[in-house]
């Protein structure tokens, strides 16, 4: 039994030789087959990664190196290619180096008015914090005037291209630290307005020390809290460049803005008729010409609610004959023919509802039939983000201002005179600045029938040759600023040849 099994293990060693011996060589194969299929894989890996590389080198570099070479990714279908042409190139903005400065302090600013009188607010405190070495907190808009508009800044403004095209000038946050901001929160802030057409010495004397002392200060008013003239030239320059580059519209305004210009430039020249004649207006100025009993009435209640309008008992005509009064409808049709406007013109009225309506406007239209508004160019649709929104709409009405053929305010407001310097910016475009106490006085000679309408239309035409918009030096009048020119009618620092365009890069 002891000798089966010697010969049974001498036979299973030998096999086990063989079978050790064959095992080996068989691990061997499998060993050089498996590093065969590594390094090809590896090789594949690397191929395919080339090919990659080298596909996205031609899409980038074009028709100059491997534009001709198939690739996987390249979809043959026409369509796409179309696609693929036509979308805009994106171009890197290149921001401006921020301004190193020692920060002083806070400056918090709530704006008061409408759109225009609120632009020209923000351009002078973003000038006033950058000459105190302040940071600016991102203006507050007036919510609580006629309008009762509750848009933000940010509603109105792109408030990021405003942070940041002024980068180089002056720190603009959108809201203040956290600590500072508790602080406020709890009603521990200096609020204050300040004097009105003030140098910026007043600002730098008065008002530094007083941001210094309290970390942050309120300016609770903005509206011409800057002086027109006699401001060192840098300041004025700045005020033009918030004014003509920082200040954008939203994209949403924006956009909608360049459909109504379009519109309009299909259908030839337009003029756009910045028609003051609304509600608000007329109660305040107190102007009630071809108004009856009832309407009388409505808008001395309105100006009798309004405790910021200070003038209450108003004499009507004297005021329409001291030329302090906007023109009525039926006045502007009459100064239009007399200018010898094409009745073919597309007639834009820049205005919100028209105090009246129809009744008011009948002549008008009759004299210039394509009479046109944002609300008849576009569908209701369009504008329904906007309704209740009065000053993003006045931003549309701006936008389409200032690409009219002319533009002609019947009320030097605002708006009329903020365009009107936006406009010589632009290269001088035709502006029509009414003469409205002349104008007045002729329209009664004509209606009375001592002017015949060759004399009439000849005084108007004779009278408004060089009221057009042509290069002209302010007005000053020392110590009554309320009526020389007003800096943004005419920014005439901004307009040199030297000066350039800004914000057109």
């Amino acid at each position: 039994m002891c000798g089966v099994e010697g010969k049974g293990s001498k036979g299973g060693m030998r096999m086990g030789i063989m079978r050790g011996g064959g095992g080996e060589r068989l691990e061997k194969l499998k060993s050089s087959r498996m590093k065969l299929w590594m390094i090809r894989a590896t090789t594949s890996v690397l191929l395919w990664t080339c090919i990659v590389q080298l596909t996205a080198v031609g899409e980038t570099w074009g028709p100059r190196v491997l534009k001709g070479w198939p690739s996987c990714f390249s979809h043959q279908d026409p369509s796409l290619s179309v696609i693929e042409d036509k979308a805009p190139s994106v171009t890197t903005r290149v921001l401006p180096p921020k301004r190193i400065y020692k920060n002083n302090g806070y400056l918090m600013v709530s704006c008061n008015g409408g759109l225009n009188q609120m632009r020209a607010a923000i351009c002078d405190m973003v000038t006033i914090a950058r000459y105190l070495n302040v940071t600016l907190i991102v203006p507050e808009l007036d919510k609580t005037s006629f309008w009762a508009d509750p848009s933000e800044f940010q509603d109105i403004f792109d408030v990021d291209h405003f942070i940041t095209s002024l980068r180089d000038e002056v720190r603009i946050l959108k809201e203040l630290p956290p600590r500072l901001k508790r602080r406020v929160e709890m009603g521990m802030m200096y609020s204050m307005p300040p004097i009105s057409w003030s140098d910026i010495s007043y600002y730098c004397n008065q008002i530094l020390p007083l941001i210094q002392k309290h970390k942050v200060i309120h300016l609770n008013r903005t509206d011409t809290r800057l002086a027109n003239n006699a401001q060192p030239l840098e300041v004025q320059k700045l005020r033009c460049r918030v004014n003509f580059s920082a200040l954008r519209f939203t994209s949403q305004i924006e956009d909608l803005g360049k459909r109504v210009i379009k519109l309009l430039r299909q259908n030839g020249p337009f003029i756009v008729l910045h028609l003051r004649y609304e509600m608000d207006m007329l109660a305040f100025s107190g102007c009630t010409q071809g108004c009856n009993n009832e309407e009388v009435e409505e808008l001395t209640r309105m100006r009798y609610a309004y405790p910021w309008w200070k003038e209450k008992i108003i004499n009507s005509d004297l005021k329409r004959k001291d030329g302090l009064c906007p023109l009525m409808p039926e006045e502007t049709a009459l100064i239009l023919r007399a200018l010898d406007i094409d009745n073919s013109y597309q007639i834009y009225i820049a205005a919100g509802e028209i105090y009246g309506a129809n009744r008011r406007m009948a002549s008008l239209a009759a004299s210039y039939p394509r009479l046109v508004r944002k609300e008849t160019l576009l569908e209701p649709s369009d504008l329904g983000f906007f309704q209740n929104h009065s000053s993003q709409m006045a931003a549309l009405d701006y936008l389409v201002s200032l690409e009219s053929d002319i533009f002609i305010p019947t009320y030097d407001g605002n708006m009329a005179k903020v365009v009107e310097g936006h406009r010589r910016f632009l290269g001088y475009k035709q502006t029509i600045l009414l003469d409205r106490s002349l104008l007045v006085d002729l329209i009664d000679q004509y209606n009375s029938g001592s002017l015949s309408w060759n004399e009439f239309s000849n005084a108007v035409k004779e009278s408004h040759a060089s009221r057009k918009g042509q290069p002209t030096r302010r007005s000053v009048i020392p110590d009554r600023p309320k009526e020389e020119d007003y800096f943004y009618a005419n920014p005439e620092e901004c307009l040199q040849p030297s000066y350039g365009r800004l914000g057109s890069t």
